[in-house]
């Protein structure tokens, strides 16, 4: 797998400029016709973590400040800022803003985005030149279902109002509290002014909604609203009073529960309603790791690695024919 990847990233990076990669990566679809081709089957939620990692090993061994990836699964996603740097050191740019961009989408799929799923994967593929694109994945362990969440900082406008380039999933889930939607503009905002006052007003309405009889819409039940844990972190928020919800996110002590609750309060006392839809969207090149639709056939995929690797060699030498060839093939099945 990390050999084929290898041959693909070095033929991308030989035809087009390291964003084109982006761009593709950050789409749903060819990130997961990617993992096909290397060798996962599309429901498999390995396809994620493995394909990322075998792309991992494979810039590794590129070694460009061309193109560069951080994170990973569990322990290896916690230590993205912390490679991003090293990173930076190796090759002379500016780490803060791949670092900023990998933190706040973890945060905003995490938080203001709840729709049941835990993260457990984070990556995030960059330029020295500032350009990112995020691929991260939560886990519904009630249910055995992952889904997948993408960014691309092309075109990126907010990063709190619908900021994915895509998100996949294999089903949508009825209940969702999805701050990021622009229907939740209005919500966003009196959640900011929530912020800023005082914590013992804030505390007084949570523990009146405590006894009321809650909408199931909301996911938040009596169990989750600890008034004396939502006062400590309101009175962070208080201090710094933030400006908008970017910088609210930014706030330590500011996660899922202390979102929802908030979100609550607007809703109910305040009449600014969040969206309750779920945004995700619902070929086999080599066959599938557990033999769907066919067992891998080593020798085909090692002849689609020689092919690669021969065609890269030869637009190094300048003869790029058979990178053309390639080129037409892709233009005749431009699905592909």
């Amino acid at each position: 797998m990390v050999l084929l990847s290898k041959a693909i990233l070095e033929a991308m990076l030989e035809e087009f400029p390291p964003e084109e990669f982006l761009r593709r990566i950050s789409h749903p679809g060819w990130f997961q016709s990617l993992g096909c081709v290397i060798g996962f089957d599309w429901h498999s939620s390995g396809l994620t973590t493995t394909t990322v990692g075998a792309l991992k090993e494979a810039l590794r061994e590129i070694s460009s400040p061309l193109l560069m990836v951080a994170g990973g699964k569990g322990k290896a996603a916690l230590r993205t800022p912390e490679e991003v740097n090293s990173l930076a050191e190796k090759y002379g740019f500016e780490p803060s803003p791949i670092v900023q961009a990998s933190r706040l989408s973890a945060k905003v799929d995490s938080a203001l985005l709840q729709d049941g799923y835990s993260l457990y994967h984070h990556a995030i593929f960059f330029t020295s030149g500032g350009k990112w694109a995020v691929v991260q994945q939560g886990m519904r362990e009630d249910v055995g279902l992952a889904r997948r969440y993408h960014w691309l900082s092309e075109g990126l406008v907010d990063f709190i109002e619908e900021p994915h380039s895509g998100i996949s999933s294999q089903r949508k889930e009825s209940l969702v509290l999805d701050l990021t939607s622009r229907l939740s503009g209005q919500n966003r905002e009196v959640m900011v002014e929530l912020a800023k006052q005082n914590p013992e007003k804030t505390e007084r309405e949570i523990r009146r909604l405590i006894v009321l009889d809650l909408p199931r819409r909301h996911a938040l039940l009596a169990r989750d609203m600890s008034p004396a844990h939502l006062k400590r972190a309101m009175a962070s928020t208080y201090q710094r009073a933030p400006s908008d919800v970017k910088e609210l996110l930014e706030i330590r002590g500011v996660g899922a529960k202390f979102l929802r609750a908030l979100s609550l309060v607007a809703d109910l006392i305040y009449g600014a309603s969040p969206s309750f839809n779920d945004p995700a969207l619902y070929s086999f090149a080599h066959g599938g790791k557990d033999g769907t639709p066919y067992p891998v056939d080593r020798a085909v995929y090692d002849r689609t690695i020689e092919i690669l690797e021969k065609a890269i060699k030869k637009a190094r030498l300048g003869e790029k024919e058979r990178l053309q060839a390639l080129r037409r093939l892709s233009s005749e099945f431009p699905g592909a």
